[in-house]
């Protein structure tokens, strides 16, 4: 069978022997019939709120308004929302001071460049945008998490008069799902509250993984935190492959995610198929820019991959590692066993910056070999004990030769952030 990879904008193609291959964990989220176009969908969600009020209603008599939007590192369709949004307010409210800010949590900021092909020009020409900055952004500080950590935000969202977000739906790998709540926690948060959210404990719980939210002591943190900075409203949409919208939700911060994630887990989810070799992306562009992110795809082959087998991960990774942090905790280590126990030994206020993407790579790498399929620097992946590749083909080739066979067995994921492996 020829299988086809995301690769950044383009793919990558590997023939398997079918005597090799496992099988394809597919979501069943590209074999969905919509029930219109993307901006009918948006619309329709906005109109029917669920557990909320219509924006327009909550806008009515509010001036500040400020709607928390995703960052460059998302592919959230918000040419498509965030129009729609805008609308809703100012229906309600013609002369609403109106501000987009940017939920880049710990990422870099995002460019003008990202942001017109994010928005179109005509928004970021004509609507306020602020890049939100966890280490600079003027914050306030709203109290502890359930979890013991302070929940400190930016201060635009504690000084609006209505605040609401758009966004998407996908499996997290730690947080059960994106959307929803994240806007908040991680996404305006300062980097102590995001640290203390995501501290070694929580990270090693087992209920801290894709597709749960039930007992995810992460999740419970987020919620806190949304309802603490006043998320009256959210409007999340469900993406397939091609990045086009197949479902939208909008309304209470809890019960407009439950629904969307409930929509999500009956398309998602997949049972395992143990094979020697997992080969996995992080469905191209956006999400496959460094390695930080692509820790994201490594952990749907890590569900189905035999101990000791071969992960192999494409993913462009044109931006490089995506943390020094993230990076040095891993090429620093003397050994993975070592560099788990530091962390392991660190309390839920000691995190360090991008803790936990280094907790579960190790986690990934004491399990399987990785190869790494992608543009970034050999050396640099040398460095964090993963086998450099530049072509799908020939890490094949290497898988072969690490496991001491031609007849490995296979199991293909072609887009690993959309699927949850059970």
């Amino acid at each position: 069978m020829r299988l086809s990879f995301p690769f950044g904008h383009e793919e990558q193609f590997l023939d398997v022997p079918d005597s090799s291959l496992r099988g394809v964990l597919r979501s069943g989220i590209n074999g969905y019939e919509p029930e219109g176009d993307p901006d009918f969908l948006v619309r329709k969600a906005l109109e029917n709120p669920i557990g909320s009020n219509r924006l327009c209603e909550l806008s009515s008599g509010k001036k500040k308004v400020v709607i928390i939007c995703s960052d460059h590192t998302r592919p959230v369709p918000s040419k498509v929302i965030i129009p729609h949004m805008l609308s809703e307010i100012r229906k309600g409210n013609p002369d609403a001071d109106i501000t987009l800010l940017i939920s880049t949590g710990c990422h870099r900021p995002t460019t003008r460049a990202e942001l017109e092909s994010k928005f179109g020009k005509e928004i970021v020409d004509s609507e306020r945008i602020v890049i939100h900055d966890c280490d600079n952004s003027p914050m306030v500080n709203l109290g502890r998490l359930p979890s013991g950590g302070e929940l400190i935000v930016n201060e635009l969202v504690t000084s609006a008069d209505l605040v609401c977000s758009e966004g998407f739906i996908e499996p997290h790998f730690f947080a059960g799902f994106s959307g929803g709540r994240k806007s908040v926690l991680p996404g305006i948060a300062s980097r102590i509250t995001v640290m203390a959210n995501h501290c070694s404990e929580f990270i090693n719980d087992p209920h801290s993984r894709t597709g749960i939210l039930e007992g995810n002591n992460i999740h419970k943190d987020m919620v806190w935190a949304a309802r603490r900075a006043g998320l009256a409203f959210i409007c999340n949409v469900v993406i397939n492959a091609e990045k086009k919208v197949i479902y939208a939700v909008s309304g209470d911060v809890e019960k407009a995610h439950e629904k969307g994630c409930a929509f999500l887990s009956k398309l998602c989810a997949v049972k395992a198929l143990p094979a020697d070799v997992a080969i996995s992306t992080n469905g191209g562009y956006p999400l496959d820019q460094n390695i930080y992110q692509s820790v994201k795809g490594m952990t749907a082959a890590e569900a189905t991959v035999r101990q000791g087998g071969v992960i192999i991960m494409v993913a462009s990774c044109n931006d490089g590692h995506g943390g020094e942090s993230f990076f040095r905790q891993i090429s620093d280590a003397s050994s993975l066993e070592k560099a788990m126990d530091q962390i392991l030994a660190r309390g839920r206020n000691e995190t360090i910056p991008d803790q936990w993407e280094a907790q579960i790579l190790l986690r990934i790498l004491m399990k399987a070999r990785v190869i790494l399929v992608s543009q970034a620097p050999d050396e640099m992946i040398k460095a964090m004990h993963m086998i450099p590749a530049h072509d799908i083909k020939s890490a094949m080739d290497m898988a072969r030769d690490i496991i001491g066979r031609t007849d490995v067995s296979v199991t293909a994921i072609p887009d690993g952030v959309s699927v949850m492996v059970v």
